[in-house]
Formats: C-alpha cells, sequence, structure tokens
C-alpha cells in the first residue's frame, strides 16, 4: 500500500522527515485512452457506448491481468502503473517486452475484430519510470507520484488511434530482454517501431526522445 501523506501543520518538520523516507519505486507506466468514445455519448444513448465501452475494458487484457495496479481513471482515459518486482514476480507477463507485446496484440485484436461495432479504438503511451513514488494523498488509496508519471501523459500527446508511443527509455528496457532471451532488435512489433523522435514537452526540463508503433 502507499505511503499515505497528511500532516496537518504546513511547516511539519515530522512531514520533511517522512517524506525523505519515501524510497523510489521503478516501474513502468501506461495511459491508455479510448478514442472516439466522447463523440460516441453524443450520437446513441448509454445501451449503445456503455455496451462498447465495457467490452473495451474487458478486452484491455493487461488490465485483467494487473487489476490491483490500475491507479486512475479520468473519463476513458486510464493510468496504469507496473512495479518492477511486481512485474518480475508475475508467471506470464514478466518482462518489458512481453508488455510491450500484449498491448500491441490487444490494439491489432481490437482493430480487426470481425464484428464491426463490438470495441472502440485505443491508444497508449508507456515509459519506464525511475523518479516515481508509490505515495497518496488520500488514506486507502493506492497511488503514484513522480516526474517520469507527469512525462508519460506528456507522451500521450503525440498519441493517435491505433498507435503506441513509447519513450526511449522504455525501448532500452525492451531491448535488454530480447539480447537476454538472444532475440534480435526486429523481434515481433518492433518491425514496425519508427525512427527516434525528439520533444521538448511542457514543464520538462531536458528533451525526450521518443518512438511510435503504428498498429495497423
Amino acid at each position: 500500500m502507499a505511503y499515505f501523506i497528511h500532516f496537518k501543520d504546513p511547516n511539519s518538520e515530522e512531514m520533511v522527515r517522512y517524506l525523505a523516507s519515501v524510497p523510489p519505486c521503478p516501474g513502468t507506466c501506461f495511459f491508455m485512452d479510448i478514442n472516439r468514445s466522447t463523440d460516441m455519448k453524443y450520437l446513441g444513448g448509454l445501451t449503445d457506448w456503455g455496451r462498447k465501452l465495457n467490452n473495451t475494458f474487458n478486452f484491455l487484457s493487461l488490465l485483467n491481468d494487473f487489476p490491483e495496479y490500475i491507479v486512475k481513471g479520468i473519463g476513458d482515459e486510464i493510468m496504469l502503473f507496473i512495479p518492477d518486482d511486481v512485474l518480475k514476480s508475475k508467471p506470464a507477463i514478466n518482462s518489458y517486452y512481453m508488455l510491450l507485446e500484449e498491448i500491441y496484440a490487444t490494439l491489432y485484436n481490437i482493430q480487426h475484430y470481425p464484428v464491426a461495432g463490438t470495441f472502440l479504438p485505443c491508444k497508449v503511451a508507456i515509459h519506464y519510470c525511475s523518479e516515481v513514488y508509490n505515495i497518496s494523498f488520500f488514506e486507502g488509496t493506492n497511488d503514484y507520484y513522480g516526474s517520469d508519471v507527469d512525462l508519460t501523459a506528456r507522451l500521450m500527446t503525440k498519441c493517435l488511434e491505433n498507435r503506441i508511443v513509447l519513450s526511449e527509455k522504455f525501448l532500452q528496457k525492451v531491448r535488454k530482454d530480447l539480447y537476454t532471451m538472444g532475440l534480435p532488435e526486429n523481434t515481433g512489433c518492433l518491425k514496425r517501431i519508427s525512427e527516434r523522435f525528439l520533444e521538448n514537452f511542457k514543464g520538462v526540463p531536458m528533451s525526450t526522445k521518443y518512438r511510435i508503433i503504428d498498429v495497423e
């Protein structure tokens, strides 16, 4: 459970000591957004858009494999954070490469599902986070804060429908997995990866390197 931060004295020395004791919690952050969902709500009733949202959320397999690590949802966008120690302990999806392949396969299957109108298209941003802390300002809730979480949200601005945007930092983790497994760097969905882009995101003091994989 998250470290609970709640001190009524704004100048509390105890709060400073407590915050200084919180360790970083490295892991992978995902932002997943369901596309077209706002427009759809103006075109049909709850029986239509509610059904499609239900189907799509249920089909996002990472949400089923890591349900306790769905941190927050705002509208049709979800933040998922998987700490390194949790990922390594899983029997099936237990590497960065497998996380990426699972996301790609899910978006591909949604796009090519044979029955039209069953699901809604998605877009995903992924970043490997080292500057992140498992803290919450609300008792009994789990959450993660840190500059790397904010950067993942910034990567979402580069997402389009059926697109995965991944930071160079996450890609390095994926390539390390491939090296360990004795596989080439263009294995699986990495055959479709773009060249490296460089962006200066608002509020981020250094340039961010990222890649794109369009799911077709």
